[in-house]
């Protein structure tokens, strides 16, 4: 074994001891939830408590950047581990037996190696004023970009991209064939390359190569499946964790009418 095998293989043992450590203190946590279940019933108090939840994300938050961590990904995965503490605290008042799980992914496809979370859903509108009122109003933090017809909605680890036509030719011509709605549904990935060609080998038409844009966003889409009506893009953040630009979504829309497999929108 070379030396660069040697050390890649001690770094990869530090990283499994380390990963055991973290499962490790995860278990403790999630045994202490069941306890403060158990306090929580006893006095009828509510499972979620919106204040503890805000002090608990800005402090992570803020531990986070003392550690020179990303701030945005300690508190995506703070929310998960939120989330999987109200599930524990509400099945724990329940009688029936958990299921077993198994340790092995038996079975996994390619996509199931690689795919992560549902990064961000565009929605193609006739009316963005409204639909920016509307999302505003649920409570969405609605934030402006560098295109006057395009906004952020987001709330939590949710991201939704809100696209008016403006005078985009191509997003008009989708609006009028569709009107409003869900355009596509893009997959955070570890890999848009991987993904790329696990999809290509079983025969899933694709309607763009890997994108890369300036920020570091690797971006492929498929085809708009007839059947079901879903066009799907696979996406992969390999630089700074910055919003997605103008330019990509839209350069999807210019691609889309004639959906020739493997072309570059422009």
């Amino acid at each position: 074994m070379s030396d660069i095998s040697q050390e890649l293989s001690a770094l990869r043992n530090e990283i499994d001891s380390i990963d055991q450590g973290i499962v490790e203190l995860l278990a403790r946590r999630l045994e202490v939830c069941k306890e403060v279940a158990d306090v929580k019933s006893q006095v009828d108090a509510a499972v979620i408590q919106p204040q503890r939840v805000r002090e608990v994300l800005t402090t992570r938050r803020q531990w986070a950047i003392n550690k020179n961590v990303d701030a945005d990904f300690a508190e995506q995965i703070f929310r998960t581990l939120l989330a999987e503490t109200h599930r524990i605290e509400v099945a724990h008042g329940r009688n029936e037996t958990a299921p077993l799980k198994d340790a092995e992914m038996n079975g996994a496809s390619a996509l199931d190696t690689v795919a992560c979370r549902i990064d961000h859903v565009v929605v193609a509108v006739t009316d963005i004023s409204a639909t920016c009122a509307f999302f505003t109003q649920m409570g969405f933090r609605v934030s402006s970009t560098d295109d006057k017809d395009m906004f952020l909605a987001e709330a939590g680890g949710v991201l939704v991209v809100l696209l008016g036509a403006g005078n985009d030719a191509a997003v008009q011509a989708h609006l009028d064939e569709h009107g409003s709605g869900v355009q596509h549904i893009a997959i955070e990935v570890l890999n848009a390359g991987f993904t790329q060609q696990a999809l290509s080998a079983i025969g899933v038409p694709l309607l763009t190569d890997v994108i890369v844009d300036k920020d570091g966003h690797e971006q492929l889409f498929t085809v708009l499946d007839p059947v079901s009506g879903v066009q799907l893009g696979f996406i992969s953040r390999t630089g700074h964790r910055l919003p997605l630009n103008s330019h990509n979504v839209r350069a999807l829309f210019a691609a889309v009418p004639d959906q020739h497999p493997n072309e570059h929108p422009n």
